[in-house]
């Protein structure tokens, strides 16, 4: 089973990291940091957008973990404009059977806000045919979740 690590904080060895080893712990993964490439905005056609090569990527992948910050109450942008783009060059359900883990982690979110971000997440996998598999925002729910592997 080939696990892919999407980091969304532009931290590569942060608290989303680190969340991240706490759900993986034990288990062979690949990360790919998505501030390692340029993804322009959806829309945008400039040169050296590299998202064919992130989507690519994300493809070869069983089992998909996306980990964001919390910043400005959702999201990170990266993580955000990495969403946007597959409107369009992925159809619907392009990515069935596959799983899809969700790490959102901040120092002190509201609960509308876990919501929300996960609502998005969920909304995601669906669109395009994942499982998805729930969320975690600490380590003990990172532990708990890692069972669904």
């Amino acid at each position: 089973m080939k696990i892919l690590f999407i980091n969304g904080s532009p931290e590569k060895n942060g608290k989303t990291v680190a969340l991240a080893e706490a759900l993986l712990k034990g288990k062979e993964y690949e990360s790919l940091n998505l501030a390692d490439y340029r993804i322009n905005s959806y829309g945008q056609e400039l040169p050296g957008d590299q998202f064919g090569e992130v989507l690519t990527t994300i493809k070869t992948a069983e089992t998909i973990v996306i980990g964001s910050p919390v910043y400005w109450h959702n999201l990170s942008g990266a993580i955000r404009t990495l969403l946007d783009r597959f409107y369009g060059p992925v159809s619907q359900g392009e990515l069935s059977g596959r799983k899809l883990f969700f790490l959102f982690q901040g120092a002190a979110p509201e609960k509308w806000m876990n919501e929300a971000s996960e609502y998005t997440i969920n909304r995601f996998a669906s669109l395009y045919g994942m499982t998805y598999m729930g969320m975690a925002t600490n380590r003990s729910e990172a532990k708990v979740l890692s069972e669904k592997f």
